[in-house]
């Protein structure tokens, strides 16, 4: 490899490779590398461990006081292939659930 990313080559690969790539670029890590894909990738199934909202979300959601990375892979099994949206509704359950 050259030092050069080839942006255009990562639309097509899968997200763990898109992951991989970008997080070895110095100063992006696996979390921005995830962002990317939701947000500049556009792909539907994103849901980061990495993410404090993501996994309080899901703590508030089902009650739990703690979350392992294991419970979280469990989840993350759950809602695929709709973690990109799964992680919307979690970022605001992150707040509390409530009526408004």
């Amino acid at each position: 490899m050259s030092g050069a990313l080839d942006l255009d080559g990562l639309w097509q690969e899968p997200d763990h490779i898109v992951v991989e790539r970008l997080s070895a670029l110095r100063g992006v890590g696996v979390w921005t590398a995830e962002m990317l894909l939701i947000f500049a990738f556009l792909r539907p199934d994103v849901l980061s461990y990495g993410d404090l909202a993501i996994r309080r979300g899901i703590m508030e959601l089902y009650g739990l006081k703690t979350l392992s990375k294991e419970q979280f892979e469990r989840y993350r099994k759950r809602y695929s292939p709709y973690g990109t949206t799964a992680s919307f509704y979690l970022w605001r359950a992150s707040h509390g659930i409530g009526i408004a």
